[in-house]
């Protein structure tokens, strides 16, 4: 059991949440804050969920919770892509993105029952990309895409238009980018 002395209560906690994560280049799981702060990680997520009720720019991740600082997201170009391709060639995909310097901010897909579905991914690099892959062979999890027979959309950032331009352009070299 915890010890209750050391446990970090309320709005002091979530004041450190914010400060860790503002001051953190890399993502910060809800495990490590978790032990940091001796609460439980469902603690954690819920005070995630406040502080971004608190119009907070946290991003939750596949590698953990980033903070967005708003000049950051102000000066990079963003676009929505649309890509059809199998799971076999996901990583394929990604790898083509953050080689242009391109972040992987989400992927959506459109579920007949669901809806829209979104799924934060915020992969930057190639590192990234093979600590999600990993993920999900290891979790024996689907791809989203698998739900739409390889369609889907990615939310993607980067420094320069040129950078998505390029990206796109490897993309559609690739057969992957669906474009009308």
């Amino acid at each position: 059991m915890k010890d209750e002395q050391k446990k970090i209560l309320g709005e002091k906690r979530r004041d450190l949440l914010l400060q860790w994560l503002k001051d953190s280049n890399a993502p910060l799981t809800g495990s490590d804050l978790s032990k940091r702060t001796n609460v439980s990680r469902q603690v954690i997520v819920q005070d995630i969920s406040l502080l971004k009720a608190r119009n907070e720019p946290i991003m939750a991740t596949s590698q953990g919770y980033l903070y967005m600082s708003r000049t950051q997201a102000e000066q990079k170009q963003t676009r929505i892509i649309a890509c059809k391709h199998g799971p076999e060639e996901s990583e394929r995909e990604l790898l083509l993105l953050v080689d242009h310097g391109v972040t992987v901010k989400d992927v959506i897909v459109e579920h007949s029952v669901y809806g829209e579905l979104t799924a934060s991914l915020g992969l930057r690099n190639r590192k990234d990309v093979a600590n999600f892959i990993d993920k999900i062979r290891s979790a024996k999890a689907a791809f989203l895409l698998e739900l739409t027979k390889g369609g889907h959309l990615h939310t993607v950032e980067a420094d320069s238009s040129k950078q998505l331009d390029e990206a796109c352009d490897a993309l559609r070299e690739a057969g992957i980018l669906v474009e009308e």
